[in-house]
């Protein structure tokens, strides 16, 4: 079974998919190894970790998707990459999806911002008109051609244009062929029960960013309500700059790393990493 297969057999089940945020391939070995399912990059994270700024549309299509292919080839889990607005119209945006295909992603975020984009719990975003994201959704579908690829269509709308017009959105974008509809950033619970009302039959994602505009509720509560995918996007990214900066942080005043806590062990570090099933493959060729 593909793992867009094994996606979408995820997607029939009745569970809701907790789904962790990735930004490279040590951190998504860790979501496999702790047992979830699925793992999605973050566009954040991957902007962060190799650019070293934030998500603002400085990631180019070609570093993006280099850093996604690199994951997805780390893991034996499907894997959802965060491709922004596709990195253009809709020629881009088939280019995009067969390249996802080709890298052997189960499935990609496409969302209908302005470029450049901004992370969707930013101030200030825009978005392009309903029809040509659609457009661009007919696209995708049509660039993936028998792969499976589950193609989750992002609406950003909520922001600048309202609740009713991300939901009119939402049904544009369903009608286009998107598998599934995140309608990014609503701002209560009262506005994450319309949505779940508004697509009774469509799976729906929440985006639970610690800090950001959505309320914080539990993953059981978000499947009360009618949710299908929740994503936790920078809660990884968060905790592990944070410990960082209490290493380097201890490592400056102390000069040592003793009694820092909560260090991995360095043989188990080694076992993540394969290395002793690597180091037998090395003897098998020198004898």
């Amino acid at each position: 079974m593909s793992y867009c297969q094994q996606l979408r057999e995820l997607l029939t089940r009745p569970e809701i998919i907790v789904i962790p945020g990735v930004y490279d391939c040590l951190s998504a070995k860790l979501v496999e190894k702790a047992g979830f399912d699925v793992a999605a990059t973050s566009g954040f994270g991957i902007a962060a970790s190799t650019l070293g700024l934030p998500d603002y549309g400085f990631l180019t299509a070609t570093e993006m998707l280099y850093s996604v292919g690199r994951i997805a080839q780390s893991i034996n889990i499907p894997l959802i990459a965060d491709c922004d607005t596709g990195y253009g119209n809709a020629l881009n945006v088939m280019r995009t999806v067969k390249d996802a295909v080709q890298l052997g992603l189960a499935g990609v975020i496409l969302e209908d911002q302005e470029w450049p984009k901004k992370c969707g719990h930013f101030e200030g975003k825009r978005v392009i008109p309903m029809t040509e994201h659609a457009g661009k959704i007919r696209a995708a579908v049509e660039a993936r051609g028998d792969s499976g690829l589950v193609i989750i269509a992002r609406t950003d709308a909520r922001a600048p244009l309202g609740l009713e017009e991300a939901i009119a959105r939402g049904q544009s974008y369903i009608n286009a062929g998107a598998d599934v509809l995140f309608v990014e950033a609503p701002q209560s619970v009262g506005e994450l029960q319309t949505i779940a009302a508004a697509f009774p039959d469509v799976p729906l994602v929440a985006n639970i960013v610690e800090g950001g505009k959505t309320p914080e509720i539990s993953v059981d509560e978000l499947q009360k309500l009618g949710f299908k995918i929740v994503f936790f996007p920078l809660t990884a990214l968060m905790a592990v700059t944070e410990v960082m900066s209490n290493c380097f942080r201890h490592l400056k005043e102390q000069e040592n790393t003793a009694n820092f806590p909560g260090l991995m062990n360095f043989r188990d570090f080694q076992e993540l990493m394969d290395v002793p099933k690597y180091l037998q493959i090395e003897k098998q060729y020198q004898e």
